[in-house]
């Protein structure tokens, strides 16, 4: 059975083990890619990452991209909310249909 991770400084992941996920805190960039790539090869199918650390990690997450699993996604941290999720659902989207369909008011 496919498991739940979470990935990130232990400020902003902490809460979801109450939620019952994995989670996996992490301070440095190469610690962090060993971690992402030993847990994207075992059981879990859904990676949340925060969004600094998605940033750090940009070539790293490249490598998954057009992977069918994990779905790594991104999430904002306690130092808030960069777009970078929003961003990767908007490419995803446009990946999958071929055009934007989400409009930002001109933006």
């Amino acid at each position: 059975m496919y498991r739940v991770a979470v990935i990130g400084d232990r400020d902003s992941i902490y809460g979801f083990a109450a939620l019952g996920l994995d989670v996996f805190p992490v301070t440095e960039p190469v610690q962090a890619a060993r971690q992402l790539r030993t847990l994207a090869e075992g059981e879990y199918a859904v990676i949340y990452i925060t969004e600094a650390l998605a940033a750090q990690l940009a070539t790293e997450l490249e490598h998954y991209r057009s992977a069918r699993l994990p779905a790594i996604i991104p999430i904002p941290g306690v130092s808030g909310n960069t777009g970078m999720g929003i961003l990767n659902v908007k490419k995803s989207v446009e990946q999958a249909v071929g055009s934007d369909i989400i409009f930002n008011n001109g933006n």
